[in-house]
Parts: structure tokens; C-alpha cells; sequence
């Protein structure tokens, strides 16, 4: 895939950040993020970050309607989208595919209603 973005990070089960080397592997590194700070703080002032980020969108109530838990049962597979398409669902950083995938639930679902 030409289009495709090298993968630099990928994080273990146990939450282990790993980073890519040049020969191909992936060895243990330190994240930057401060847990202790992000833990101590309030549901209100989380709640008030989110409402000044310019690049997080307002998601009401009526956004969640008909949202599900994920189903726990997963299967790798390899499928080709179009460019834009993903470009838009990365966009959001982390959890993209997982997103892809509630999409496509939702559509799963109107369809299984529909017919």
C-alpha cells in the first residue's frame, strides 16, 4: 500500500507503548503523558478541556442514541477503504478502526430493522 502510513506505535495488552526501529522491530518506550495530573482531575473540569478543544466535536445525547457496547468477539481482517475515508476516521487519533467499526454496526442494524 503506497498510500498507506508507516506504523510507528503500537501499544501491548498491558498498555506497554511500543515504538518501531529502523530494522523492523517494536522495543518498549516511555509515554509523555502525565497520569498522575490526568487522574486527579474532576468531571467538571474534564468535561470543560473538552468543550474548549477547537478539534473536539459537541457530541449531545442524541449523538449516543442506539450506540452499543462493543461486541467482545473480534476478527482480524484485511479490507481495502478508500483513501479520504480513512484519512477522515484517523483524523481522530486512536480507536479509528474501532469507530469503523460502530459505523458499520449501525448500518448492520438499520438494514436488520429495515428488512
Amino acid at each position: 500500500m503506497a498510500n498507506a502510513s508507516e506504523i510507528l506505535f503500537t501499544r501491548l495488552s498491558d498498555g506497554t507503548l511500543l515504538r518501531r526501529q529502523p530494522d523492523g522491530s517494536y522495543r518498549p518506550t516511555e509515554g509523555r503523558s502525565d497520569h498522575a495530573k490526568l487522574a486527579a482531575l474532576t468531571e467538571a473540569e474534564i468535561e470543560a478541556l473538552a468543550a474548549s478543544d477547537p478539534d473536539h466535536p459537541a457530541l449531545d445525547d442524541d449523538f449516543w442514541d442506539g450506540a452499543l457496547a462493543p461486541v467482545p468477539a473480534k476478527e482480524a481482517i484485511s479490507i481495502k477503504l478508500d483513501s479520504d475515508v480513512l484519512r477522515f476516521f484517523r483524523r481522530d487519533g486512536r480507536g479509528y478502526q474501532t469507530r469503523i467499526n460502530a459505523v458499520l454496526r449501525h448500518y448492520m442494524r438499520a438494514n436488520e430493522n429495515a428488512g
